[in-house]
């Protein structure tokens, strides 16, 4: 029997770096086999099992060993420079891969593929197939074309394609959690993104297909999804028989009603977006996880605006103390930019000051790097010292993580539902959950009668900064 493996890359701290356990398929004989490798961000990776099950169905089948593979395909981010640079040293280890096996073709995904095509394919020379996040379905035929010799290349971008009818392989390593993409593209500007440039202009996927492949999950065993969208709160979908208008929060519910046993995540919500209406309902549900990804880039006003985000520092810590008032129990976390253009001191130390207001329970942290095609690009001078950036950024992570701590801290004595995703990565005598708040909370297997998709209620009994430790209760 053969398997399908994916390694991911994502930023998701619990996930980074893990190869995900073998998904089992019938038996087949396969006329190829296929290396798949994810970066970035959630969604990258929700493309890549979208990728898999499209190759799957052409006679393609997975390996986890790459020395076997006749395609390696990198699923590729260009948001940071880290980011691509990392690709580009993969990259040059697949070289000597090729070299071994001259039939090997070697193709980039993704924003990258798209946004760096021409230098993929005629300097490097090392790529064979350059596919953008709106061609996956030209895969087959790109990779014939590939094989005659030919440098096969689909980056057209589209106002419709939302891969509603494909069902995704999936390649999680537990077989508990999982992502259901509910849009595509983004319409947000944001002045240092490239994102509206490398995926295109936003749609929303039609309703009936996203709670299909919710339930078929839930059937299959999943106990959570993650809806995913680069801005779920602008989900809009009108129904063409009868103009039945689906906004986010009536999509949140819809899935929250499939069963009260499936837990309901999403990501990412722009403050701009996120309603009263979408945080009613969260309250409204037990199992829709008491947490909110919400973006704040940057504390000050000034710099917002010069980042395209749409709201002032005052209004977002609004949106911030709006959320804590009607789910009073809902953690928030954050992504933070900092150094970005023309940014001083004092508006640096105003997004520490927007850190201690809204207590974060996690951030994802960075510095500015100018993204070539971006709008900041074009208008600003990237004039802040490296050094700088990176002080600052420090500044940022030694605040976050005394937040985080105290956050932690303050759970100690509770008592939490825990959702059993796998042993824990130090030792096969622990379960690693998750609470309704995202948190990770690791307890003692001993005796009882747990496995993997169980809820179980756990009490915290000490913590570090990243992790809750408790026991079964």
């Amino acid at each position: 029997m053969e398997t399908l493996t994916l390694v991911d890359k994502t930023h998701d701290e619990a996930r980074q770096g893990e190869a995900f356990a073998p998904f089992k398929l019938d038996n087949n004989i396969y006329k190829k086999y296929f290396y798949i490798e994810s970066y970035g961000c959630q969604m990258n990776f929700s493309d890549s099992e979208i990728v898999a099950s499209i190759l799957h169905a052409e006679g393609f089948g997975a390996t986890k060993d790459i020395t076997i593979a006749d395609l390696i395909l990198i699923n590729t981010c260009s948001i940071r420079e880290k980011a691509e640079q990392t690709i580009r040293k993969r990259l040059t280890e697949f070289r000597k891969l090729k070299h071994a096996k001259p039939g090997l073709l070697i193709g980039v995904l993704g924003c990258m593929a798209e946004r760096i095509k021409a230098k993929l394919l005629e300097e490097e020379k090392l790529v064979d197939l350059v596919v953008g996040p709106d061609a996956y379905r030209s895969l087959p035929s790109l990779v014939e074309e590939a094989e005659t010799g030919q440098k096969a290349i689909n980056v057209l971008l589209s106002r419709e394609e939302t891969y509603a009818d494909i069902s995704p392989i999936r390649l999680d390593s537990n077989g508990v959690t999982a992502f259901v993409s509910i849009m595509r593209g983004c319409n947000n500007m944001c002045s240092f993104c490239v994102v509206p440039f490398t995926r295109g202009r936003e749609r929303s996927r039609e309703v009936d297909s996203i709670l299909a492949e919710a339930k078929a999950l839930f059937e299959q065993g999943f106990k959570e999804v993650t809806l995913l969208g680069q801005n779920v709160d602008s989900y809009y979908w009108v129904n063409p028989i009868n103009n039945e208008v689906v906004t986010f929060a009536m999509l949140l519910e819809k899935v929250a009603l499939i069963s009260p046993d499936l837990r309901v995540r999403f990501s990412t919500s722009h403050p701009k977006d996120i309603t009263d209406d979408v945080l009613n309902t969260i309250a409204k549900y037990e199992n829709i996880c008491k947490y909110i990804h919400l973006p704040v880039q940057s504390g000050n006003t000034r710099i917002l605006q010069l980042m395209n985000r749409t709201y002032t520092k005052e209004w977002y810590l609004a949106k911030v103390d709006r959320i804590k008032e009607l789910i009073p129990e809902c953690a928030i976390s954050t992504d933070i930019i900092t150094g970005f253009c023309t940014e001083t001191e004092e508006e640096h130390k105003d997004t520490l000051s927007v850190m201690k207001h809204s207590q974060y329970d996690f951030a994802y942290m960075f510095f500015y790097s100018e993204r070539p095609g971006t709008l900041a690009k074009k208008r600003y001078q990237d004039d802040i010292p490296e050094e700088t950036k990176k002080r600052r950024l420090a500044e940022v992570v030694e605040l976050q993580n005394e937040l985080s701590a105290k956050s932690n801290l303050k759970d100690i004595g509770k008592t939490f539902k825990v959702l059993i995703e796998n042993d824990s990565k130090k030792s096969n005598l622990h379960w690693m959950g998750r609470n309704s708040q995202n948190k990770v909370i690791v307890f003692p297997k001993e005796n009882f009668n747990l496995q993997k998709g169980d809820y179980v209620n756990v009490k915290v009994n000490s913590c570090t900064q990243a992790t809750l430790i408790g026991e079964k209760v």
